[in-house]
């Protein structure tokens, strides 16, 4: 099954690093975000990925289309041009990258690449976050379901740790970053049939697909939740940038391959 993956914004609120790049190529232990989140889905067998570009787009053509190259030893022979590979690291990927346009927001980039989903169901996710989210138990549930849409719901957690406390006003105990018990949000990682089509209205570009469309899915009963309480960090900040750093040099809980 084909995985679409927005890949097109500016992210603002890392600009530390996404003045210089696209957002999905800021690195993690030496590779793009955007690499760990395709090798997740390749570990399930979902090689083919539609790549949705915006800004700095062209940053992530040469990065694939050089990929064989800069993952392989070799040797060059000046004289004639000629290339010889002694070992080969690429992935057995099958990348298409769409320019979706600068400003488009997500549903518009959406619309933009559906020709590229040969009108059969497919896989959607963003290109800033990871997750140890089971993809055969996820479809699976979707196939079952029999809705338009199914999204990866989460655990909100909080921003800031709390403490507990007694009724005199004795803490007793810190969390950090403890579950909203009973919240779940939106943690992307969709699964979506061809008919997705009929709720992206005519003119997309200035919608976001978390609004108009999935508001029409849940107004029609066509969306459902398929509730991940496991491990999933968006790199929204230049914080969640190190602590992914510093959960794969630790214990990279997404890595399943």
């Amino acid at each position: 099954m084909k995985v679409v993956i927005f890949a097109g914004g500016r992210g603002t609120r890392i600009a530390e690093e996404s003045q210089l790049r696209p957002k999905p190529m800021i690195e993690i232990g030496g590779k793009p975000i955007l690499w760990h989140i395709m090798k997740n889905y390749a570990a399930y067998g979902h090689n083919e990925f539609i790549i949705c570009l915006g800004y700095k787009g062209w940053m992530i053509k040469e990065y694939f289309a050089n990929y064989f190259l800069h993952n392989a030893d070799i040797t060059v022979d000046l004289s004639n041009n000629d290339i010889e590979v002694h070992h080969n690291n690429a992935e057995p990927f099958k990348v298409s990258m769409i320019d979706t346009g600068l400003d488009t927001m997500t549903a518009g980039r959406l619309k933009r690449v559906l020709p590229y989903t040969n009108n059969e169901p497919f896989m959607l996710t963003y290109g800033d976050g990871v997750s140890n989210v089971n993809i055969d138990e996820l479809l699976k549930f979707h196939n079952n379901s029999g809705k338009v849409c199914t999204m990866t719901a989460i655990q909100a957690t909080s921003r800031f740790g709390v403490i507990k406390m007694e009724d005199d006003g004795t803490i007793n105990k810190f969390e950090e970053k403890p579950a909203d018990s009973g919240t779940w949000i939106n943690g992307g990682f969709f699964v979506l049939q061809p008919e997705i089509k009929d709720y992206l209205p005519e003119d997309a570009d200035p919608i976001m697909w978390e609004r108009y469309p999935m508001d029409k899915l849940a107004e029609a009963r066509q969306i459902g939740a398929y509730k991940h309480d496991d491990f999933w960090k968006c790199m929204d900040t230049l914080r969640d940038k190190e602590d992914l750093e510093h959960l794969w040099q630790t214990n990279p809980k997404w890595r399943n391959w």
